[in-house]
């Protein structure tokens, strides 16, 4: 195997969600990969691209967006490094538009699906995919329709996309987790399905209650307060109209 071939195979084993493959599985995928680069704010895939393919993030941020109820574009889901996630199968009557971007400049690999269904799990991808149906069914549909899922709070869905993204996009601080990218008030708010305003207070609230430290742009998450919050046990701290005036809002 030759030098970049070999730092190819290191790069994916690096990469959380296909980690778990065997050297000689990777290094497989790895001859098997069409490479690409996409600049910032490019698209990487639609739901107009062959689902015939699978797509993995070699390096960069990227982004899962689509279009609400009103047809405006909103964002979903943040993409780390790794294998990118598939489109929700279509939902008759409803067009959501789903697409990849590009936040960062990116490093893209594609390759088939059936062979890397076949390098990975050794079975012929329809036998996984009536497999993986069966199992899940359409959960999909649920999580498409509800907002608020889970019967979670705003301020619940707001200190977990703070972990989720803490994990995928944090590195350590002495003060906690910092998050390697500006956060967006009107992101998380994408995210947790709220307005910008109301995501803001919980914020405040949040760095008033030390879950949370900002640093300029940047927030800093203190992931073990954030989760002994989500316990069953934690209080509830309500954020007032006052403390708004202590910090603008992005």
């Amino acid at each position: 195997m030759n030098a970049g071939r070999a730092a190819e195979v290191r790069n994916l084993r690096g990469l959380k969600n296909i980690s778990w493959l065997s050297s000689r599985q990777l290094k497989r995928v790895a001859a098997e990969l069409s490479m690409s680069a996409v600049k910032r704010r490019e698209i990487i895939i639609d739901d107009k691209h062959s689902p015939e393919s699978a797509y993995i993030l070699l390096s960069g941020v990227a982004r899962i967006t689509c279009r609400n109820r009103k047809g405006d574009r909103t964002l979903v889901i943040m993409v780390a490094p790794g294998m990118i996630p598939g489109f929700p199968p279509p939902v008759p009557g409803i067009s959501y538009s789903f697409r990849c971007e590009a936040i960062t400049d990116c490093q893209i690999g594609t390759i088939d699906l059936k062979t890397f269904v076949e390098i990975s799990l050794g079975i012929a991808s329809e036998d996984f995919k009536r497999m993986a149906l069966s199992y899940l069914g359409r959960w999909d549909l649920v999580q498409l329709r509800c907002a608020n899922f889970m019967s979670c709070t705003l301020e619940e869905r707001l200190a977990l996309i703070l972990l989720e993204l803490s994990e995928n996009f944090g590195i350590k601080d002495e003060r906690g987790t910092r998050l390697t990218f500006l956060t967006r008030h009107k992101d998380l708010a994408d995210l947790v399905g709220a307005s910008r305003p109301r995501v803001t207070e919980f914020l405040i609230q949040f760095e008033r209650d030390h879950l949370i430290v900002r640093d300029e742009r940047r927030l800093i998450v203190r992931r073990d307060r954030l989760e002994s919050f989500l316990a069953p046990a934690h209080s509830r701290p309500t954020a007032t109209r006052e403390t708004l005036s202590s910090v603008e809002i992005q």
